[in-house]
């Protein structure tokens, strides 16, 4: 992501930094948008099945992530991360 990491926060360039408490992308849907901006992925889509079970799908290089949950922005941040193999806790 680009992203410098501190004690407590996070470097986010141009000289600015974020709290940690602040960028919550399992919780905050506006915070999960941004992880996956900064990812930069090729491709991602997106949907919802059933009542409420939201999914993603990130493609970054050739790893693809993919997640389903019913939140929508821990969907999506599990999804990032899952592409480059991160291992996340559930």
């Amino acid at each position: 992501m680009r992203w410098g990491v501190a004690p407590e926060r996070f470097l986010i360039g141009k000289r600015r930094w974020m709290s940690r408490w602040r960028f919550q992308p399992e919780e905050r849907l506006e915070d999960a948008f941004r992880l996956l901006e900064e990812a930069a992925p090729q491709k991602y889509t997106m949907g919802c099945e059933g009542k409420g079970l939201f999914w993603a799908r990130v493609q970054i290089g050739r790893a693809t992530g993919r997640a389903r949950d019913l939140s929508k922005p821990r969907a999506i941040t599990l999804a990032v991360a899952r592409a480059p193999k991160l291992q996340v806790d559930e």
